[in-house]
């Protein structure tokens, strides 16, 4: 174990790069400052809490980050965890300083959310503080690092929690930041506690042969440099490496590989002044020991997205053991250890230095970094949780192509051409009417390779996207811009529908064209979420508001003619005499009545089966209650009519909500989610939290075909270790 950090660890390392002592007294003054305030806490591990700060800080300055950057390390939990504000940081050590401490705050205040409670707003939230300033994510990055190492002090419970939250997030990011010496830390740690067996596993096998693995390694070192010095390359470097727990396990269950067919666990690394030594050093090995066809990479005509350069070649080496040999320049070396950071490097002669600067500069280096905050921005909606689509679209991209400008591009598996169209611009996908791929036209179901040379085909006349295109790209990106054109393009056909229907209506009823405008709509309709004239058709459309009902009350009528109307037909003899079999969308019938509008109730969520009774509301036609339904007890009796469900009808869906009250503890709401889903129900938002009695209240909103299918899947639910109670929701 390492010792651990002091503040003149950290004056000695930031002294490195450092020379102005202003510089220096701004580090020791913030550790002085943190000290004090952090004074009496205590972490997990019993240290004194600002043990950690003096770790974060150590590790920027290993960096040879900003000595503001340095400072903020110290500070980084004072407006989290102490009386300590914004304000006087300002004052003690200027707003630099302050708005990357506020930046890692705001991080870490909110709570990472798993797929079954995503809440976007916050996702995007952490998004947007990470897109405008890079000091944020770094000073955050590291402050994780350490908080892994010291994680064996947490409950069992948190320390999945929060492995999870490392893997799934800070892991990648570290990644895309091309920091490969923190993402397998991060990996790998998270790794021991997510697949404590499974680590155990590949562990003891990659240590088992270590010391003859080493041992072929120094041998392979000495061939190598032999080789070099007879070939007159006189200054280099020579490393080994053995791959990381995490990317062995991964390779191994990605390609069906036994342990002794992972060809780059064992890895040298030949460092050298420029990139023509780069390629003088590999004619050398392949030269002297056999190339393995297909395995040969060039990352530095073409670097990776997150900067990343190097040759990689797989060899035939000594008694025939497989050897991956990595050659780059001393530059990229140590840009592939420490990412951006490399790029970064403060230096103090740099008058003109100043965090914009730096933000654009790192900006146009790292292509995906620039997306991250159009990304943050798109917002959320029911179908798009912005983290989802940064893991999704830029954490799992792993195919690189090029554009016809030879500008790389990188996507998930399985991206097509309109994933790359809708990348190059929004309208760009949406007229998109072909693809050539390295001179080929394909159709747009293709799945890029890495290395393909795209180009699209664009037409002003083509309509846009169709239905079919959702399940031909694969980013969330891509398909949140699709979604959003077919909603505009439906919203366009209900609002024509509404405004002819209620045309009709006021010929129908000798009233006369209106003069609308959005404030007439506004003033009486807004409870309906009508702010414009556009809204007002759009509800009609849709069949939220009754046409009849809305144009008595523009035109001054009372409100509840066509609900007397509606009263006094359903009870005539007449009516009673003419049964109707009518049946609507719902599968509802209202005997005599077979142009009814039928709603079914909000409040209570009736199903195929519920019993039920009809209710004219005001204006808005017939609303379908369950006849156990509160708010059907103090209305008036007079409106309430008999409706019952079509046995012959069949619909596929109908919403209803379940509270369901559990004892808190580890994967109950997972087994809740596997009890559902081998039920014949949808499962369309679920989420969890503890209620005052310290249970835990889980809401589920689903789709189900009928109340026997819905009682099937509450009967199973009881079935669940400690959930004791089950109930459908009544608002």
């Amino acid at each position: 174990m390492e010792p651990k950090k002091t503040i003149e660890d950290i004056i000695a390392k930031a002294s490195e790069y450092l020379k102005n002592p202003k510089n220096i007294t701004l580090i020791r003054d913030a550790y002085e400052f943190a000290k004090a305030k952090h004074e009496g806490q205590f972490r997990k591990s019993l240290d004194p809490y600002i043990q950690h700060p003096l770790e974060v800080a150590y590790m920027l300055a290993e960096l040879k980050v900003s000595p503001t950057t340095v400072a903020a390390g110290l500070l980084h939990d004072l407006l989290e965890d102490t009386d300590t504000t914004k304000d006087q940081l300002i004052e003690k050590f200027g707003i630099d300083v302050a708005n990357i401490v506020d930046g890692v705050t705001k991080i870490s205040k909110l709570k990472y959310m798993t797929k079954e409670k995503a809440l976007a707003k916050s996702h995007q939230k952490i998004l947007l503080a990470m897109a405008k300033d890079i000091r944020v994510v770094i000073v955050k990055l590291l402050d994780r690092v350490h908080n892994m190492r010291t994680l064996e002090f947490q409950p069992p419970e948190k320390q999945i929690k929060i492995a999870k939250e490392t893997m799934d997030l800070y892991a990648p990011l570290a990644h895309r930041l091309g920091m490969y010496r923190i993402k397998a830390e991060l990996e790998d740690t998270s790794f021991q506690y997510l697949e404590p067996e499974k680590f155990k596993q590949v562990f003891e096998q990659v240590n088992l042969q270590k010391s003859i693995r080493e041992e072929d390694i120094h041998q392979m070192e000495i061939q190598l440099e032999e080789i070099l010095k007879q070939n007159y390359i006189e200054r280099y470097d020579i490393k080994g490496r053995v791959k990381n727990i995490y990317s062995v396990c991964k390779k191994m269950e990605a390609k069906a590989l036994e342990f002794d067919q992972i060809y780059d666990l064992m890895a040298l690394r030949v460092i050298v002044p420029n990139i023509e030594n780069c390629y003088h050093v590999l004619g050398l090995v392949h030269a002297n020991w056999t190339p393995l066809p297909k395995r040969f990479k060039d990352y530095i005509a073409t670097p990776k997205p997150n900067l990343y350069q190097s040759l990689h070649t797989t060899i035939v080496g000594l008694n025939g053991k497989i050897y991956e040999i990595q050659i780059r320049t001393y530059e990229m070396d140590e840009i592939a250890e420490f990412g951006i950071a490399a790029h970064w490097v403060y230096k103090e002669e740099n008058k003109n230095y100043n965090p914009e600067d730096e933000q654009l500069e790192i900006a146009a280096k790292l292509k995906w970094y620039k997306e991250l905050l159009t990304y943050a921005e798109i917002g959320e909606s029911e179908d798009n949780d912005p983290l989802e689509t940064i893991r999704e679209d830029i954490f799992s991209a792993n195919v690189y192509v090029f554009t016809p400008k030879g500008d790389v591009l990188d996507f998930p598996t399985g991206a097509t051409p309109l994933d790359f169209a809708y990348r190059i611009h929004t309208e760009v996908g949406n007229h998109t009417v072909g693809a050539i791929v390295n001179g080929k036209i394909v159709p747009l179901t293709y799945k890029m390779k890495t290395g393909d040379v795209l180009e699209i085909r664009t037409s002003k006349q083509f309509n846009g996207p169709n239905e079919a295109w959702l399940k031909i790209v694969k980013t969330s990106h891509a398909k949140h811009k699709i979604i959003g054109v077919l909603n505009r393009l439906k919203r366009d056909a209900m609002v024509e529908s509404g405004k002819d229907e209620f045309e009709k209506v006021l010929k129908a009823e000798n009233i006369g064209a209106m003069k609308l405008d959005d404030k007439t709509v506004a003033f009486h309709f807004n409870k309906f979420g009508v702010n414009n004239l556009e809204d007002f058709y759009y509800e009609i459309g849709k069949n939220a508001i009754s046409a009849r009902g809305a144009a008595n009350r523009l035109a001054g009528r009372m409100e509840k003619m066509d609900d007397e109307a509606l009263i006094r037909q359903y009870n005539t003899e007449e009516v009673k005499k003419k049964p109707s079999r009518s049946v609507n969308e719902w599968g509802v019938v209202v005997e005599g009545l077979p142009k009814a509008q039928i709603k079914l109730a909000n409040c209570c969520h009736p199903i195929s089966g519920d019993d039920i009774i009809g209710y004219v509301s005001k204006g808005y036609g017939i609303i379908v209650h369950r006849l156990e339904c509160h708010n059907t007890r103090n209305s008036e009796e007079e409106r309430f009519i008999e409706v019952f469900w079509d046995e012959e009808y069949i619909r596929k869906a109908y919403e209803t909500h379940l509270n369901i009250i559990s004892f808190d503890r580890r994967n109950i709401v997972a087994e809740i989610i596997n009890v559902l889903n081998g039920m014949a129900v949808t499962i369309k938002q679920i989420s969890s939290a503890k209620n005052k009695d310290g249970d835990l209240r889980t809401k589920v909103k689903l789709d189900v075909p009928n109340l026997a299918t819905l009682n099937n899947a509450i009967v199973n639910l009881y079935k669940v270790t400690d959930v004791h109670t089950v109930e459908r929701v009544i608002k």
